[in-house]
């Protein structure tokens, strides 16, 4: 396994957040390509993943390498600015005028 402390890139991530993160950004489908193992190929889901990965070593770690290869990419998307959704949209009144205007 990989070494402890705040150095280590898997240092407080759990294996749910890794693998969420991993589905969310490949599919999986794609985890199924990247990692061949049945539990990302036939009826996937997050419980029974974990559970096959908690009790497989060797699945847990091709798990591990792909999460730590694709940190770059998870992280770029996590750093890509979002829509502010709190605005209120405009109203119909503004709307109407704009429209006038143009």
């Amino acid at each position: 396994m990989h070494a402890a402390g705040p150095k280590n890139p898997l240092h407080g991530i759990t294996l749910e957040k890794m693998l969420t993160e991993l589905e969310a950004h490949y599919g999986w489908e794609m985890l199924g390509r990247k990692i061949k193992i049945n539990c990302f190929n036939f009826h996937p889901s997050i419980k029974s993943s974990l559970v096959f990965l908690r009790r497989t070593p060797w699945a847990r770690q091709k798990v591990e390498e792909l999460y730590i290869d694709s940190l770059p990419d998870l992280k770029a998307k996590t750093d890509e600015p979002t829509q502010d959704t709190s605005e209120e949209p405009p109203s119909p009144e503004a709307t109407i005028e704009n429209e006038h205007s143009v």
